[in-house]
This record gives structure tokens, C-alpha cells and sequence, in this order.
């Protein structure tokens, strides 16, 4: 692997989502405290020249360093993440009579899933600011990626998971040599030890969306998808969203593309794809104000997807809004049965996170949402194999 290079250096700032407020670049961030929000990275785009970029020779992420938040090479953590195929699911397809069906596997990413791409790039940011130990709430491939980045940067690693989590994923943080707690409940209880562990700052806390960078890292698979598309977007994109920082940075990254005038066509309609046993952003969808009241999430066989409460659901509202987009939600029996049709019919193990996709799929053609002829692609966020005592 090649050391990555930056080969423009495009200024950038950091503003709150809410309200446009700016936050210093020069010194670490975490949310936005004037509003509680996420904290975005907002490129100088006027002076960037996209396809000079993309000709840097890094076959990962890092092809994309000019417009990313990391300005210093030298303090780069990458595993060649990234610039995962799109592969096309042609019997698949055919058995339903659709045009075009084609899935971005995430699962060939280092410790098997997305993950690595936003970790990358925010361990790479933690280390350009001197940072030393680090620490994660997770429902399981976010412990595994972040324990990974750590090791290789030479960073202290704590991570928070819950104890009914597989073993596989548990076993992995430690061979990475982090430090592991456990936590009855869900990624929000996590989340709460996290915030007692690190009351003095001593962590660098890569809780979702409550720091500027990991979402960097994630745009990269919006990028990645417009390149691979020769920068002519399919109709629709089929997204399981947890926290929803994928979802929200596939939008980012098109809309970056657009602002440079390298996409010319329509963006994508994205959907978010949910559990009936937590599906926050479909209750926020249904009602923005009161969704939170007599929510009861459950666990889910889809890991990633048992994210009760998203730190982002005004920017993920805003991405289903913008696209045109919607929600889709699907039980928990219908994911198991798409993972084995898929593993019979195209012979492909996905993660339970991307079987719901393809679960969402056919039921947005049944109701003629998504028409058979539009072109159709779907993620599979993780590799299916560490799954299967859930399944």
C-alpha cells in the first residue's frame, strides 16, 4: 500500500448544523454546544478541482484527502480502506424482474465493514492533534474498527458495547488489544458510560456525530458511488441507517459533487432502511416533535440498527427531505429470509443491516414507489459471517 498523499490543500471550516455558527479548525471539536448539534466540515469548493483529486494514485479513501479534514500526510492512519466494489445481482434481478439491481459490499473494508472508512479519518485527525487514548460507545463493528485504528496509531482504546452483543465482535476488540467494557441496554447506554468514563477529557470520544470527522471518512463512500457510476447516480439508494452517518454522508459527498459541477444529473432518492423493533427515524418521520414519546426500542439481529435515539435525526430528516427520499421499515423474520435468499440465490452472505435493504427493495416496488426499470442500489454495511449467533 502507498502512502497516501494529499494533493491539494482545500481550506475548510467547521460549522454547527443548526445554526451556521463556526468552530475553530485549528483546535479539536466535538459537537456543537450553541445548539447541541453536529458540527460540520465545509469545504472552500470554488478552489477545488475534483478530477485532479481523484487522479492520486491511493486506491483507498485517501484518493480523496484534498477533501477530507486531515491537512498533514504524515500523521495519516489508513488500512486501505475503501473503494469497496459495486457488484451487480443479476439472478436476483432477474427473479424479480428488475433492470438494474446492484449492491456496494462494505464488507471487504478492514474488520469487515464501513466502519474503517469514518475511523480512519478521525483517528488520523486525533493523532494530527496529539491525542493518545481514545474511546467508543458501539453496537459492535464501530469497537472492532476503532480498536483496529488505535493499534496501528499507536492510541490507548476504550470500547463500550452492549453485553448482549455477539462474541465474535467482543473477541475482536480485545485481539486489537483495547480495552472492553460492557453495558446492559442499547448503543445509548453506551453511550452514557461513555460520557461518565470521560468526564475529564482524557479520551478522545467517537461518539456518532458528536465529533466533525468520522462523517468525513463516510462521505467517501458517496464519492466512491459517483465514480463508480461514471458520476450518473441510480435512481435509488437503499440505506439501513442505525445512527445514520453513512446515510447522511453518501448526501454530503453528492452534494459536494454537485456543488463542483462534476455530478450534472439528478441526485439519488435515498432510503432509510429500519427494524420494526427500533425504528426511530420512522416514528421521527411520522411526527418530528413528539416521536420520542412511548418509544420503546428493542434488540435487533441487525446490530447496527438498535440506535434508539440518533444524535443526528434533524440532518438525517433533512437527507430523506432533500432526496425526496423515504423510510422504510422491515421485521426482523423478513431480514433473516432475505440473508438466506440471498446466500442461496447469489451466494453472498450479507450482514443482517444489508439484507433489510434488499427486504426494503421489494417492498417498495410492491407498493410502485420504486418502478421495476429504475436503476436500484442497495449497501451491505458489514461482513454477514460475524452475525451468525444472532442468526
Amino acid at each position: 500500500m502507498k502512502q497516501p498523499v494529499i494533493t491539494q490543500t482545500i481550506q475548510f471550516k467547521l460549522l454547527c448544523s443548526s445554526c451556521g455558527k463556526e468552530y475553530s479548525s485549528a483546535i479539536e471539536q466535538t459537537f456543537a454546544t450553541c445548539c447541541n448539534k453536529t458540527i460540520l466540515v465545509e469545504y472552500d469548493l470554488a478552489k477545488a478541482n475534483f478530477l485532479d483529486v481523484v487522479k492520486n494514485e491511493s486506491n483507498n479513501i485517501w484518493r480523496y484527502g484534498s477533501l477530507l479534514p486531515v491537512r498533514n500526510p504524515k500523521y495519516i492512519v489508513s488500512l486501505n480502506e475503501g473503494m469497496t466494489p459495486i457488484l451487480s445481482l443479476k439472478k436476483l434481478a432477474n427473479k424479480y424482474g428488475y433492470k438494474e439491481l446492484m449492491l456496494k459490499d462494505e464488507s471487504v473494508n478492514p474488520t469487515g465493514s464501513f466502519k474503517a472508512r469514518g475511523l480512519s479519518v478521525a483517528i488520523s485527525k486525533a493523532k494530527e492533534f496529539g491525542r493518545t487514548s481514545a474511546i467508543i460507545p458501539t453496537a459492535g463493528n464501530a469497537g472492532g474498527a476503532l480498536a483496529a485504528y488505535c493499534a496501528k496509531a499507536d492510541i490507548e482504546c476504550t470500547v463500550i458495547m452492549p453485553r448482549h452483543t455477539p462474541k465474535i465482535f467482543k473477541q475482536e476488540c480485545e485481539l486489537f488489544g483495547a480495552k472492553l467494557i460492557l453495558v446492559d441496554g442499547l448503543i445509548n447506554d453506551c453511550g452514557k458510560k461513555a460520557m461518565e468514563l470521560n468526564k475529564e477529557n482524557q479520551h478522545f470520544d467517537f461518539s456518532t456525530l458528536k465529533e466533525p470527522y468520522r462523517l468525513e471518512g463516510k462521505k467517501t463512500m458517496g464519492y466512491e458511488i459517483a465514480e463508480q457510476y461514471n458520476w450518473d447516480l441510480p435512481e435509488y439508494i437503499i440505506y439501513p441507517a442505525g445512527g445514520g452517518t453513512g446515510l447522511i454522508g453518501i448526501w454530503k459527498a453528492f452534494k459536494e459533487l454537485k456543488q463542483m459541477g462534476i455530478i450534472k444529473g439528478p441526485l439519488s432518492k435515498m432510503v432509510a432502511v429500519q427494524s420494526t423493533v427500533c425504528a426511530p427515524i420512522y416514528k421521527a418521520v411520522m411526527d418530528s416533535i413528539n416521536w420520542k414519546d412511548n418509544f420503546i426500542p428493542k434488540v435487533s439481529i441487525a446490530n447496527g440498527l438498535a440506535v434508539p435515539f440518533p444524535f443526528g435525526m434533524d440532518l438525517i430528516l433533512s437527507v430523506l427531505k432533500e432526496s425526496n427520499g423515504r423510510v422504510c421499515v422491515v421485521a426482523e423474520n423478513e431480514i433473516l429470509e432475505n440473508i438466506k435468499e440471498i446466500g442461496s440465490v447469489e451466494g453472498m452472505i450479507l450482514s443482517p443491516e444489508g439484507a433489510a435493504t434488499w427486504q426494503a427493495v421489494k417492498q417498495l416496488v410492491e407498493e410502485k414507489i420504486i418502478q421495476s426499470s429504475d436503476r436500484i442500489l442497495i449497501l451491505n454495511t458489514g461482513i454477514g459471517y460475524k452475525y451468525f449467533e444472532n442468526l
